[in-house]
């Protein structure tokens, strides 16, 4: 269990092998993760299975990293069953705590003794909410249309009245602090429902908000159609600009989202905030440094950003289609062979040309993912600076390459300035 008052603790998606050993490898304090169906990424995301469990629980002990296990969709009579084997399986493999939204899961986790979150789906809005749930949880998160200010009167107030979770220690409060967000409250959407009869609320959202449409007038027959803004899709959240303010709030657990995104996003989204939070504890966060986090968030997918509810905004901000990375990824290849003596790496290309001087990404579900750039290579055992489809290049790489591993080059996207 995490000691009350230490640093900001950062949360980190998990929706494959691969980004579970990129966040690992780039300083999350935690991880949270889905298993099967029973989770709000069951559709988008790379679940992982019920056997994984001590693997992934392993991997997380192995660095010091609290593992967290999200079971916060909409459960019905038939999913009991399933809810209590998994959880069952949670608590042998040693899961750190789980994310829940039912009643009946978070009285079935609280049974077998398993440290209880409380999901942003509850919608805790205020402290006599967050009171009630504190007979069962030690961690709550808050509902995603808070201000800063009320988050703050909240913590205030916990600390105030001594409000404490089952394990004698004060509540502690998470937020949702980077990545894609939901139009509906607190992501408890019924469109995807309603048109699809694909719920959300199950983890099979269709994403309705992200789609083009054209809205016509039924008086006049006119059509409009809505062209450069997706007007129900808002951009990606983003606090590292303020996280100072946050930190003032009271803030313990800083989540980023992302289970269905790839894992060189979570590698260069959990680095950012890992060295911002860092510095606001050494004293040397500054605008100087956040521009720089910021230009480093910008290369990986995201829609754009803006600063949410927190500030104080009554309206979103709408995003336009597509990714608004500044770097993009191309597939050139898959590892071949690992020399550890000489920590020499060779990869069969598939795709694409590569020249010394390129930029690289190896993502694996072992290795996670590894950004460097090209100085020197061997093509087909022999000196060179290019190598073309077919042929084998040789990269010296201190981390052990699998087969199993991909090669990409990366390059600027046409949002780069």
């Amino acid at each position: 269990m995490r000691k009350q008052n230490d640093k900001i603790e950062l949360m980190a998606p998990a929706g494959s092998w691969e980004a579970l050993q990129a966040a690992i490898d780039n300083g999350a304090d935690s991880v949270y993760f889905g298993v099967e169906q029973l989770n709000m990424r069951a559709v988008s995301g790379i679940n992982f299975a019920m056997d994984d469990l001590p693997e992934i629980v392993n991997r997380c002990q192995a660095k010091t990293v609290r593992s967290y296990l999200t079971l916060n969709t909409i459960v019905y009579d038939h999913d009991i069953l399933m809810a209590k084997n998994l959880l069952k399986a949670a608590r042998d493999a040693g899961v750190s705590a789980v994310i829940v939204a039912d009643q009946a899961v978070i009285f079935m986790a609280r049974e077998l003794g398993l440290e209880v979150h409380i999901s942003t789906q509850i919608n805790i809005t205020n402290i006599e909410t967050l009171k009630f749930y504190s007979t069962f949880a030690d961690t709550m998160v808050l509902s995603r249309e808070l201000s800063l200010r009320q988050v703050k009167h909240i913590t205030d107030q916990i600390k105030k009245q001594q409000i404490t979770g089952p394990s004698g220690r004060l509540v502690e409060i998470e937020i949702f602090g980077h990545g894609a967000l939901c139009m509906a409250v607190s992501g408890m959407c019924h469109m995807s429902l309603h048109t699809y009869n694909s719920s959300a609320n199950r983890g099979a959202c269709k994403q309705n908000c992200r789609k083009p449409y054209i809205v016509i007038d039924k008086e006049s027959g006119i059509e409009l159609e809505i062209d450069n803004e997706y007007i129900m899709s808002p951009k990606d959240l983003m606090v590292m600009d303020f996280l100072d303010q946050v930190k003032e709030a009271g803030v313990k657990v800083l989540k980023i989202e992302g289970r269905g995104r790839a894992p060189e996003y979570v590698a260069t989204t959990v680095k950012a905030y890992r060295e911002a939070i860092d510095a606001l504890y050494d004293g040397t966060y500054s605008p100087e440094r956040v521009q720089q986090w910021v230009q480093q968030l910008a290369t990986v997918y995201n829609r754009g950003f803006w600063s949410g509810y927190y500030l104080g905004r009554k309206l979103g901000e709408w995003t336009t289609p597509g990714s608004h990375a500044t770097q993009k990824k191309i597939y050139l290849g898959k590892g071949w062979h690992y020399y550890p003596k000489a920590k020499v790496a060779e990869f069969k290309m598939e795709a694409f040309d590569l020249k010394t001087g390129d930029k690289i990404l190896i993502t694996g579900p072992t290795t996670g993912v590894i950004e460097m750039d090209i100085k020197q290579m061997y093509v087909n055992d022999q000196p060179g600076n290019q190598a073309r489809k077919g042929d084998i290049v040789s990269l010296k790489i201190d981390q052990k390459i699998r087969p199993a591993d991909k090669l990409y080059k990366l390059v600027k996207s046409e949002n780069s300035v």
